[in-house]
């Protein structure tokens, strides 16, 4: 029954990466085309967006008596209402709001239940391997898709209230999928209205917020370093995103090996360390290669560090196995995995306003110097991680 669930699960996210797809590709240029927004509107919109994914512990946690797969398909019901209304009923920038606030609670509802329900269908000694899986069939569909809306919309006009209509289909197969689902996670057992945080998993919620402040650089900072000091274009960032998908496919897969035979210490810190050089390239790599008289080599250097770092954000699967393996009681992993979501999205919607202000005053070198100093306490802070049930007297607040 577990193996028939698994493919189920699978295949459900396979599909998801459809709908990500039509996301990561059009729905930028749908607020550009439809509503003509300048550049602060584009960034104010994001509040909207990244609220939901600060928002998601208390509305998850109103929610427990669903349980994982339950609440799994009402956030891919939720995203696929939400997607349909920006294609169909969005007249207006403030409908069009609600519509993305739905849409974004979908999504960020859906983010933490993924791995903790994919983690509910492998055995002890093969969480990673399930959650490398999960993410290749996830970034296979993702690569497809991109390839064939690039070669439909190369020819053909777009249409996004057909391909925003095609991404609600897909999250609804998703959701019908799931909902054939047999196996049921007993993982969602709290009663009443209650926030679980426990002091056992304070290294956990300090990863996510390191995490939160890492990603941010990376999807605000990363391409406006390309756009601005380098002047590449989207055909560029589509080359990248091709190159990224194409690796993704097994590079996911051997990261999940290397959860379950090397340990989630191991992935975590490997992860910090190589992005210290990571925001050491972006910092440095245009300075250096004009000194010593190549400076066209300093686009594949930042090319080159844009790829990996989108890589190593596989490490994620290694924090979600690290609160499976010392969760105190198994009810505990899908509350705590959406808490980390909430401390995550904390910096999310901090880390733009510090970033740009510090782009502004000194440069963009110094937001990728800041990047490595997290990496650095990212990489102190593994050193902490150690696979063992906690034993200590548990706190919740309530």
């Amino acid at each position: 029954m577990k193996k028939r669930d698994f493919i189920l699960f699978l295949t459900a996210s396979a599909l998801l990466g459809i709908s990500q797809s039509i996301d990561n590709s059009f729905i930028n240029n749908f607020f550009s085309d439809t509503f003509h927004l300048s550049v602060s509107q584009r960034t104010l919109l994001e509040i909207p967006r990244e609220f939901p994914g600060f928002a998601v512990v208390f509305v998850s946690t109103i929610l427990l008596f669903l349980g994982d797969i339950r609440l799994a398909v009402l956030a891919n019901v939720l995203a696929a209402c939400g997607m349909f209304g920006l294609g169909f009923f969005s007249s207006g920038m403030n409908t069009m709001v609600i519509w993305l606030l739905l849409y974004s609670l979908g999504m960020h509802l859906y983010l933490p239940l993924s791995n903790s329900i994919a983690m509910s269908l492998a055995d002890a000694g093969n969480m990673g391997k399930r959650l490398g899986q999960i993410n290749a069939a996830n970034t296979a569909a993702f690569l497809l898709a991109n390839l064939c809306f690039a070669l439909i919309f190369k020819v053909v006009k777009v249409n996004y209230r057909v391909v925003f209509f095609i991404a609600a289909i897909a999250f609804l197969a998703a959701s019908l999928l799931m909902l054939k689902m047999t196996h049921r996670s007993s993982r969602r057992q709290h009663k009443g209205f209650k926030l679980l945080v426990r002091k056992e998993y304070t290294l956990f919620y300090v990863l996510n917020i390191l995490y939160g402040a890492r990603k941010q650089i990376f999807i605000t900072f990363a391409p406006w370093v390309l756009i601005r000091v380098f002047n590449q274009g989207v055909s560029t960032f589509a080359l990248l995103g091709f190159i990224i998908a194409g690796i993704g496919i097994f590079f996911k897969p051997f990261v999940g090996y290397l959860i379950d035979k090397r340990g989630e210490r191991f992935v975590l810190a490997g992860e910090a360390f190589f992005l210290i050089f990571i925001c050491l390239g972006y910092a440095f790599s245009k300075r250096f290669f004009e000194s010593v008289g190549h400076g066209e080599l300093a686009i594949y250097m930042i090319c080159a560090c844009y790829i990996i770092d989108q890589m190593l954000m596989a490490a994620g699967m290694a924090r979600a196995t690290y609160i499976n393996k010392i969760a105190l009681k198994p009810e505990d992993v899908s509350p705590t995995l959406s808490m980390g979501t909430t401390v995550d999205h904390v910096l999310s919607m901090i880390v733009p306003w510090i970033g740009g202000i510090v782009w502004m005053r000194f440069g963009y070198e110094y937001v990728f110097l800041g990047g490595a100093l997290i990496a650095m306490i990212n990489l102190l802070a593994t050193n902490r991680v150690r696979i063992e049930k906690c034993t200590a007297v548990t706190q919740e607040i309530v």
